[in-house]
């Protein structure tokens, strides 16, 4: 199989890309490196079946020739994290869209296979937990920024789901929820690796809201395996599947599995939203998906219990600490 992978230098695309090419797949992929990184992909190059190309999923020309090239395309480029969402709302807007604008449209040509990844997100304020995929959506009100990604992959799902009723493109949206893992920054917000790193270095954990509210961790290794399940699964085409773990933990708790995990002396703090953020941001009390549609579908579901995902992730952390050069003048931080 050739895969041709948009973002793939970034978190959830190099472990898609790492697992295919050791399957013997040939998979290229591209990326504009704005959040993801080579350092993620430079133990596959010069593998036998992977090449990668540095540019953006808006170049419609390159995009065109890369889909064109490819049996299926896995659209992952994405403006990511709730910090960079709330702070470039424009960015945000026009990346997710215009992308998956432009790669559907290079698939249009020969009805090739298009994976488009989604995110919990889109379920936005909905109360109605469990998630399914044909529930109603409940987004907040445009003035505020935080929902301008929740909106911008709302749209590029009815995009991808157009395309194949218009135009006779085969694709499979995915939702991701809260999917972690080694590879993944606290660059963005991401919480995960934000609390191991604070605790690596016996910081204060930054706890925003009050850390009541819930969310379902799934490892990148079951995200990546569901996704290529359903690629092999004929009657997933034209669908929309929620792929994510149904462990569900609070924040406040989740801080405290890390700090056992990192033997921190770390304090755990709450950081209201509008300090952290703006005044007026909104978060979901509870986020939890079910899978019932994408196990009917392929026999799988991430059951990766979430105290591993925490090991993998914080020894990810600590590895990265031990390799970070420490600024002159300053000591360097506890890895503990």
């Amino acid at each position: 199989m050739n895969v041709f992978i948009t973002g793939g230098c970034g978190f959830i695309g190099s472990h898609l890309a790492e697992r295919l090419v050791a399957n013997g797949d040939r998979v290229t992929v591209l990326d504009d490196l704005s959040t993801g990184s080579m350092d993620n992909v430079s133990h596959l190059v010069g593998r036998p079946g992977f090449q990668y190309r540095i540019g953006s999923a808006l170049d419609r020309p390159l995009v065109s020739e890369l889909v064109d090239s490819a049996d299926v395309t896995v659209h992952l480029a994405a403006a990511v994290g709730v910090r960079l969402i709330v702070e470039n709302p424009v960015h945000t807007i026009e990346t997710n869209v215009g992308a998956t604008e432009a790669v559907l449209a290079a698939a249009a040509k020969k009805q090739k296979l298009v994976v488009v990844a989604s995110t919990s997100e889109v379920y936005g304020k909905s109360t109605r937990v469990p998630f399914r995929e044909d529930h109603d959506l409940q987004l907040g009100p445009t003035s505020h920024s935080r929902w301008a990604y929740a909106c911008s992959k709302a749209l590029d799902e009815w995009l991808s789901l157009a395309y194949a009723h218009e135009k006779g493109v085969p694709v499979i949206v995915v939702r991701f929820f809260n999917t972690v893992g080694p590879r993944q920054t606290g660059r963005y917000g991401m919480v995960l690796p934000n609390f191991a790193r604070q605790a690596l270095r016996n910081e204060p954990i930054t706890v925003y809201g009050s850390g009541d509210q819930s969310r379902c961790f799934g490892h990148v290794r079951d995200a990546v395996e569901g996704l290529l399940r359903l690629v092999q699964t004929p009657t997933a085409i034209n669908e929309v599947f929620n792929i994510g773990s149904t462990e569900e933990t609070t924040i406040r708790q989740l801080a405290e599995r890390v700090r056992v995990e990192a033997g921190s002396t770390s304090e755990i703090v709450t950081v209201p939203y509008a300090e952290a953020y703006a005044a007026g941001f909104e978060d979901m009390l509870r986020r939890v998906p079910d899978v019932s549609k994408l196990e009917g579908a392929t026999g799988f579901r991430p059951r990766t219990p979430l105290d591993e995902i925490v090991r993998d992730v914080v020894a990810d952390q600590r590895t990265r600490l031990a390799g970070e050069t420490p600024m002159r003048g300053r000591p360097a931080a506890a890895a503990s």
